[in-house]
């Protein structure tokens, strides 16, 4: 029998003594530059102390700027507070983009409160039912109090609708504490819903450099071998992620990817080189996922951006109808649907929109601009 590939596989020396801090999923002690956010969550809360059941809370922001890890932050702390109090309080993290439907996210919530349901065949009614005979467990006389954090809850509600927000907020002792990226998710709320959900909202701004060097200074200082970071390295990461509008996942990205060059060179420091390297290859794979991934109307609408692009022609959205309806081969949405799709492009990075008037009396128009290179979009979509 031979030996396992990895046995003798040398590791070779590496700048690297921890990878874990890097990572997006990494929850430090503390989180630099998000105090007032978290004192703010920890504000809302603190009824659950006392056996109220709190206000439901909001939070907004830009990725990469700190809401999941500051919501898990103030979820740790507050059932260490809640054992220390001796307090019947459970808070449940649910990622929206693993959990998309109602049906789905209720009975994950059933199994980690220890009843074991079926993920698909009841009735909708069934596992409401259950789910609230969960809650109606009592410890030494008091009732539980679920807070629930709902994270990317605008994937789950563009989805599923708004049934579940329904559920929850018209279900006693549960407080949902939803995150959300686009201040406008709640378009997709009803009216009926919104009135029970009366959230306190949490605005996260971007990251500004000097903060990103903060947050990089302290994770460098876990994930590295001492002496391997070139001067400059955190300022060029920190300048760039600022300009992805204080992305610190970008920052962070950039920082542990310059490393692997590192490492992939035989390199015992990291240069600022290996961050435009870094800079080059992460972006070159974000815009690959993220094509692959598009609905398939929205690669032809991205298709039809490219093909305008590719001949040189000014892009206005009427123009660009016209060539993804030649693209679609009869297999169209309406024209209406297509400016949804454009501001979903635009939201990701794809393209730009920019509205430009035609002078006195003729109007105004929308220009559209690929925003990245034309031979990768064109190799990706090539590739579908």
């Amino acid at each position: 029998m031979k030996d396992n590939i990895f046995t003798n596989m040398d590791r070779g020396k590496s700048v690297f003594k921890d990878k874990s801090p890097l990572s997006h999923k990494f929850l430090p002690e503390q989180l630099p530059h998000r105090d007032e956010q978290i004192t703010k969550i920890a504000k809302y809360w603190i009824d659950a102390l006392d056996n109220v059941t709190p206000s439901d809370v909001t939070i907004y922001g830009k990725t990469g700027t700190g809401k999941t890890a500051a919501a898990k932050f103030a979820q740790k702390q507050l059932i260490e507070a809640a054992q220390d109090n001796k307090i019947f309080i459970n808070v449940e993290y649910i990622r929206c983009t693993d959990y998309t439907t109602e049906y789905q996210v209720l009975a994950q919530l059933c199994q980690r409160l220890g009843r074991d349901v079926p993920y698909r065949g009841w009735t909708k009614g069934e596992i409401i039912n259950t789910f609230r005979e969960v809650l109606n467990q009592e410890i030494d006389g008091k009732k539980l109090i679920l807070i629930i954090i709902l994270d990317e809850i605008d994937i789950l509600l563009e989805k599923d609708g708004d049934g579940l927000l329904y559920t929850l907020t018209r279900t006693e002792n549960v407080s949902v504490l939803s995150i959300s990226n686009y201040l406008d998710f709640k378009k997709f709320i009803k009216p009926r819903v919104m009135s029970s959900l009366r959230d306190k909202e949490i605005v996260f701004p971007p990251y500004r450099a000097d903060q990103l060097a903060d947050i990089l200074n302290e994770r460098s200082e876990m994930s590295f071998n001492e002496n391997v970071l070139n001067e400059d390295v955190i300022p060029l990461c920190s300048a760039m992620a600022a300009k992805e509008e204080g992305d610190a996942r970008y920052a962070l990205d950039l920082l542990s990817t310059a490393g692997d060059i590192a490492d992939e060179n035989d390199s015992s420091e990291i240069l600022g080189d290996y961050v435009i390297a870094a800079k080059n290859r992460i972006e070159h794979n974000k815009v690959t996922d993220i094509i692959n991934t598009l609905p398939t109307q929205q690669q032809r609408v991205l298709e039809s951006v490219l093909i305008l692009t590719q001949n040189k022609e000014e892009i206005s959205s009427g123009k660009l109808y016209e060539t993804y309806k030649e693209v679609s081969k009869g297999d169209s949405v309406t024209y209406r649907r297509i400016f949804d799709f454009i501001n979903e492009l635009e939201m990701l990075g794809i393209i730009s929109t920019n509205t430009v008037s035609r002078g006195r009396g003729k109007g105004r128009t929308n220009i559209i601009k690929l925003q990245c290179e034309e031979d990768l979009v064109d190799k990706t979509l090539n590739s579908l």
